[in-house]
């Protein structure tokens, strides 16, 4: 029996990340599966919808990331084309939402737009397009226009390939019949025909992830769905509000758009076997050739002199070294050292130590009663809608969270007992789709 009284409250939302080519994954562990096995996409998402989640979420890689000159080595498993996975999990699902993630900056609306409709025609209305922008040339080497956009425009250039897109699928009547389309714009210049009907959801959910107030405003103005990074309820209600308070300008409401963080989830019979096996995953996760390789990423040097049990680097960062290609980079370089530092110096951390702590993701850890009273409190104090579960193995990461969790969050009224839509925005209890505005006056 639950520990907490069944009552009306807040109804959670839930989505599965495929693990990525990164530090989140335990490669060593014996459990750990194959990144581009279509049996290993087909047992986390079969496992995702029997647990009722809203979607299955897939990242991109558009290039091999390099660090030193070299292939990252948790690259070189490959990275599919999320479209293409998500068209074959479509057939193996039925009601799960498929969110893949898109490039704007390496992608042309007309191709991306047709892609996505088909999708959601495939999938009966489940298709989801989590928009990602890049201003590295090192990506843009791989695509005949290089890395030509500046960082500045970049969000300028996605707002309006979102915007173009939303066109192309507007351009049909609910009847079924085709309308010329034009589009006359400072990134785009496309006229022509739409090659397919109006899908279930007429436009894709939309997904973004930017945090900076460019990319907070493009949520508002744009998103369905943003995957947000703050992790302490303190930081969540911060983001939350801004973010929502920023919706009327656009004419929305604030339940048009759903706030999802990233998180991850350690569970134990007790307590403290909880807490033990969320230090020995983050120290499986944080080796200490990748804490040095961690390390390396901010302070823009080669590093590997260094001890990762002994202290971090007395010297500051090297800004726009060049060191490591292809990642996203974390931020301002001299100021992460400042906080690392001050992080180490407070608990006398290594440097091992010091990015374990650094760069968890939001954590619940306990026993399934605790971690779902945690979801719960979360949710109700308006930090986030719900969350997108980043796993630590391939594929069967969220089995135990499904099987133990999930049930008590039901028997406390927080999460759905069956599916009542079809589709993924019914899912997520959003409106219609309708082509957005732009800002009212003030």
């Amino acid at each position: 029996m639950s520990r907490s009284p069944r009552r009306a409250r807040r109804r959670i939302h839930l989505a599965a990340h495929f693990p990525g080519v990164n530090n989140t994954t335990v490669w060593s562990d014996p459990r750990s599966g194959s990144q581009i096995d279509f049996a290993s996409f087909e047992h986390l998402a079969k496992v995702a919808e029997a647990g009722l989640f809203d979607f299955f979420f897939l990242a991109e890689g558009l290039r091999l990331r390099e660090h030193k000159g070299e292939i990252h080595d948790l690259d070189v498993v490959g990275r599919p084309e999320s479209i293409t996975v998500l068209n074959a999990l479509a057939a193996v699902t039925d009601r799960l939402g498929l969110a893949a993630t898109v490039n704007a900056t390496f992608n042309e609306p007309f191709e991306l737009a047709r892609r996505l409709a088909t999708l959601d025609h495939l999938s009966g209305g489940r298709a989801a397009w989590n928009v990602v922008t890049s201003s590295d040339a090192f990506t843009g080497q791989n695509f005949r226009r290089g890395g030509y956009l500046d960082r500045a425009d970049r969000y300028t250039r996605a707002a309006e390939f979102v915007a173009t897109a939303r066109e192309l699928w507007d351009s049909w009547t609910p009847e079924g019949t085709p309308r010329p389309f034009a589009h006359r714009g400072e990134q785009f210049d496309i006229e022509g025909r739409f090659t397919l009907p109006r899908s279930p959801q007429v436009h894709p959910v939309v997904i973004q992830a930017g945090d900076s107030p460019e990319g907070r405003e493009f949520a508002a103005a744009t998103a369905d769905v943003v995957f947000s990074r703050h992790g302490t309820p303190e930081a969540g209600r911060a983001f939350y509000a801004d973010v929502k308070d920023r919706l009327r300008r656009y004419g929305r409401e604030p339940e048009d758009l759903k706030i999802m963080p990233g998180a991850t989830v350690v569970l134990g019979d007790t307590e403290a076997e909880a807490r033990d096996r969320a230090v020995e995953i983050r120290r499986q996760q944080i080796s200490p050739q990748n804490a040095i390789n961690t390390l390396e990423q901010v302070w823009g040097v080669d590093l590997s002199a260094h001890d990762p049990d002994g202290p971090l680097p007395a010297f500051d960062p090297e800004p726009r070294s060049g060191l490591t290609q292809g990642r996203t980079t974390m931020g301002d370089p001299t100021a992460i050292a400042a906080a690392w530092r001050a992080l180490s110096e407070a608990g006398g951390l290594s440097i091992r130590q010091t990015v374990i702590e650094a760069t968890a993701r939001q954590s619940f850890v306990g026993t399934p009663h605790a971690v779902a009273d945690e979801l719960v409190a979360f949710v109700d104090g308006r930090a986030a809608d719900g969350f997108i579960l980043v796993p630590h193995l391939t594929p069967g990461g969220l089995d135990e969270f499904i099987a133990r969790v999930v049930p008590l969050l039901q028997e406390r009224g927080a999460f759905r007992t069956a599916y009542t839509g079809r589709t993924l925005r019914s899912h997520l209890g959003l409106p219609e789709a309708r082509t957005r505005t732009g800002p009212r006056a003030a």
